[in-house]
């Protein structure tokens, strides 16, 4: 069984976006540059906008984080969110979620101007995935679908079993995976005999958000299996997947953590220089 290793694969697309980022430096004379809306002290947020900020600073990235109390009015921030949309050297905007009860996130999410939008969020980058268009596309599912494409590089033909719909990750997932001419089933918690479904599976992609869900009598042997729920229980963080089963019957598998979380922040840099050179025409 392989096991993906996230940081590694995440450690190398970074020095990738290093090098493109002095290419970009050297032919405009300036760099993409990130700015991130983070409201409120929620732990894991913070957690993950001190990762955003580092790993932007470590690609040569110009980045910022503006921070506002809970209590911030959702007026004030949409007026942020219309200035940063009309500044040359931001290239990506991005207001982490979640936010508190009294702010609209899909107004949030709409204000983002869409050529801004590196969390590929904003209602024309849905629609443009889904049409196949360019787009942004949302930071996790790209992850795993970078991880996918290093296990599998040829995905023609193949099933694929999506566990969860949600917005962030099934929906997009499935967008991905159908241009790489597979055969996509999306499922969730309320579908009848989910066992059955992911037998069907070359490919599981599970994000729903129930510890071990999925378990390794539901894996046809030599699946591709990507975890990208993080729960925390009694035992630490789990996945979706349980991973002890499973380990015994994929052909391949991410650990959580250490899978697709690193992933997903490489993607977000990546989003920014794509924002970047798509708004210069490059």
């Amino acid at each position: 069984m392989i096991l993906i290793d996230g940081k590694k694969a995440a450690a190398d697309l970074r020095e990738e976006l290093k090098k493109e980022v002095l290419s970009l430096k050297d032919k405009h004379n300036k760099v993409p540059g990130l700015t991130v809306i983070l409201i409120g002290d929620l732990a894991p947020s913070q957690i993950y906008v001190r990762n955003k900020e580092k790993s932007a600073n470590e690609v040569g990235l110009k980045s910022e984080v503006i921070r506002y109390p809970d209590s911030v009015e959702e007026s004030e921030v949409l007026k942020k969110i219309d200035e940063l949309n009309n500044d040359d050297s931001v290239s990506g905007i991005l207001v982490q979620l979640p936010l508190p009860k009294h702010i609209d996130k899909q107004k949030v999410i709409e204000a983002i101007l869409p050529e801004k939008d590196v969390d590929g969020f904003h209602p024309m980058n849905v629609g443009n995935l889904s049409s196949g268009y360019e787009s942004s596309i949302p930071c996790t599912p790209l992850g795993c679908y970078l991880l996918i494409k290093k296990i599998e590089p040829n995905l023609n033909g193949k099933k694929a079993v999506i566990v969860g719909r949600s917005n962030l990750n099934g929906k997009p997932m499935t967008q991905l995976l159908l241009k790489e001419n597979c055969t996509v089933t999306i499922t969730h918690s309320k579908t009848n005999d989910l066992k059955s479904e992911c037998l069907k599976g070359d490919i599981i992609v599970a994000a729903v958000g129930i510890p071990e869900l999925v378990k390794g009598d539901w894996i046809k042997k030599d699946a591709i299996v990507i975890d990208v729920g993080i729960n925390k229980t009694e035992n630490g963080l789990v996945g979706d997947v349980a991973f002890d089963e499973v380990s015994k019957v994929a052909k391949a598998l991410t650990p959580v953590p250490g899978g697709v979380g690193p992933m997903t922040i490489a993607c977000l840099l990546k989003n920014t220089i794509e924002c970047f050179k798509r708004n210069l025409g490059d």
